[in-house]
């Protein structure tokens, strides 16, 4: 079985109002208990508050409903210097290298993600997909 990991912008399109093709692509994707990383826990969050203006306490909750069957990956000084790594190989953002790094840690050979380069092949290990293309 393929293990999966996800950005933030795929737990952001479960909030969409009116839902749309990407509400119900992401909903099938959680549905598949994707590792999430701890970066996007908090981006995810940020996020809600910010534009939903949803109470941090129903965010809380809401986020340990929503991420109650996933795999959470802690971000670690091993992440840290992984992320430095892929910094430094692939350019890419820093959040972006921490929530790569983290993927690579739990394993996963696909991280989901609208933002960064779709079918990108990340140390012969970890493709990134977007899955609404």
């Amino acid at each position: 079985m393929t293990k999966i990991a996800v950005d933030t912008n795929i737990l952001i399109y479960l909030h969409e109002e009116p839902s749309s093709n990407k509400t119900v692509r992401a909903k099938e994707i959680i549905t598949e208990s994707p590792v999430i990383s701890a970066q996007v826990i908090s981006e995810y969050l940020n996020v809600l508050k910010r534009l939903l203006k949803v109470p941090k306490l129903r965010l809380i909750e809401h986020c340990l409903v929503l991420v109650e069957a996933c795999e959470i990956a802690p971000i670690d000084s091993h992440i840290l210097a992984k992320s430095k790594q892929l910094l430094v190989r692939y350019d890419f953002q820093l959040f972006d290298s921490i929530i790569v790094a983290s993927a690579l840690e739990a394993n996963c050979s696909i991280l989901y993600s609208e933002d960064l380069q779709h079918n990108q092949l990340i140390e012969n290990k970890l493709t990134i997909i977007n899955p609404f293309i």
